[in-house]
C-alpha cells in the first residue's frame, strides 16, 4: 500500500458527457448492454471510503430506500445543512482541502468520489482528485447534468488503462503531478 490514498472518480457518462437527464434519470444507462457488472465489484474491492454530495446521497435514498447500498464502508455526505452522522453516513460541514488532507494520511484503502455535480466540481478546482475511471456509454443525451462543470480549471491527465465491457469503455486516468 502507498504512503497515501488516492482520491478517484468511477462514475459511468454518456459519450456526450452527462451523468443523469436533467430529471435525474439513469434509465439511458441501463439501456446499454454490458458485462458483468462493468467492472464494479472489481473497483468497489480497492476503496474502504466514500464521499458524495447532499443531492447524490438523497438520489440514492430515493431510488434505493430498501437497503443503503455502502453500509460497509465509511461514508460522508457533504452538506451545508444537515450535521452529525446517522447509521449509515456521517455528515461534513468543513474545508474540503484540509478534510482531505486528513483523509488521504489516514490509513486505509483508496477513497471513491460518488456522483458528480457540485463536489465533484469542488475537488477538481482544488486538485484533489488522484485518478478517474469514466465509464463511457455509447449513447447521446443531448442535455442533463454535466459531469464536469465549466469553470476556469485545468488538469493534466495520464492515459493508466482502457477496458471494453461489451458496449461501454472504461477510461483510466491518473492526474499528472
Amino acid at each position: 500500500m502507498s504512503s497515501q490514498r488516492k482520491l478517484v472518480l468511477f462514475i459511468a457518462t454518456s459519450l456526450d458527457g452527462y451523468i443523469a437527464t436533467k430529471n435525474e434519470s439513469l434509465d439511458w444507462l441501463f439501456k446499454v448492454e454490458g458485462e458483468g457488472d462493468n467492472g464494479y465489484s472489481e473497483f468497489y474491492e480497492t476503496v474502504d471510503t466514500i464521499l458524495m454530495g447532499r443531492k447524490t446521497y438523497d438520489w440514492i435514498l430515493n431510488h434505493e430506500p430498501e437497503a443503503f447500498p455502502y453500509s460497509n464502508k465509511e461514508c460522508f455526505v457533504f452538506s451545508r445543512s444537515v450535521n452529525g452522522e446517522n447509521k449509515n453516513v456521517e455528515f461534513v460541514n468543513e474545508d474540503i482541502v484540509s478534510f482531505m488532507n486528513k483523509l488521504k494520511n489516514e490509513e486505509g484503502e483508496n477513497i471513491w468520489i460518488v456522483g458528480g455535480g457540485e463536489l465533484l466540481h469542488g475537488f477538481i478546482k482544488e486538485k484533489l482528485v488522484d485518478e478517474f475511471i469514466l465509464t463511457v456509454a455509447p449513447t447521446l443525451i443531448g442535455t442533463g447534468i454535466s459531469l464536469f462543470k465549466e469553470d476556469d480549471y485545468q488538469l493534466e491527465l495520464s492515459l493508466k488503462g482502457t477496458r471494453r465491457f461489451n458496449q461501454f469503455v472504461e477510461l483510466h486516468y491518473e492526474v499528472k503531478k
